[in-house]
């Protein structure tokens, strides 16, 4: 099994998905739902074909933490 993290960012009609860890990997989509979707299924795209290409696999390598500031 593969793990990744992915980015989800509202823009001012959309939202858009990419992974720091597979460049080149985005989705789209109408609402953040959508975009989850689509991102997964490009991933499993992106990694099925590094597979039948002969390619290695990216280490999963980017992670993220939330910090709170108090106001």
């Amino acid at each position: 099994m593969y793990r990744f993290l992915i980015i989800i960012e509202k823009t001012k009609n959309n939202y858009s998905a990419y992974s720091p860890d597979l460049p080149g990997c985005v989705a789209t989509g109408k609402t953040r739902d959508e975009v989850a979707l689509n991102m997964h299924e490009a991933v499993e795209m992106h990694v099925r074909g590094l597979i039948e290409d002969n390619l290695p696999i990216p280490k999963a390598a980017t992670e993220a933490e939330y910090i709170a500031i108090p106001a």
